[in-house]
This record gives structure tokens, C-alpha cells and sequence, in this order.
């Protein structure tokens, strides 16, 4: 099932969304900067997540929680 999270640095405070099919196997990326996006400004916590039964309706939800 598709999820899109929000994710908080303990380092910095910032806030990182994104989507995904596999939550746990994501965060895990995020945390061991094997992402792009969020390297060096780990460790980061989920603080929120919802699950859709579409990637595109996470996809919308994502672009929504990002505007």
C-alpha cells in the first residue's frame, strides 16, 4: 500500500515528505543516507504518515502537504 510520510531531522529540525509503497524499508534509507534528499541531516523521525490505496492519491496528498 502507498503511504506518504513526513519525517523530522533531530539534527536541524527540518521537515522532509515523500512516498512510498514500503514505509519501513524508506525510513531506513532516509536514516542510513542512502537518500539523495535528506543525507547528512539525519537521524530523522517519522513524526506523520497516512496510507492510500493508490499511488496516485498519495502522490496528490504528497504535492498537497509540499504547496
Amino acid at each position: 500500500m502507498p503511504f506518504i510520510y513526513v519525517l523530522q531531522s533531530s539534527m536541524t529540525g527540518g521537515y522532509y515528505t515523500g512516498a512510498t509503497s514500503n514505509l519501513e524499508v524508506r525510513l531506513s534509507q532516509h536514516n542510513s543516507d542512502q537518500s539523495r534528499s535528506t543525507k547528512n541531516r539525519g537521524p530523522w523521525t517519522l513524526i506523520h504518515n497516512e496510507e492510500f490505496s493508490t499511488l496516485a492519491e498519495a502522490l496528490r496528498r504528497e504535492r498537497f502537504l509540499k504547496t
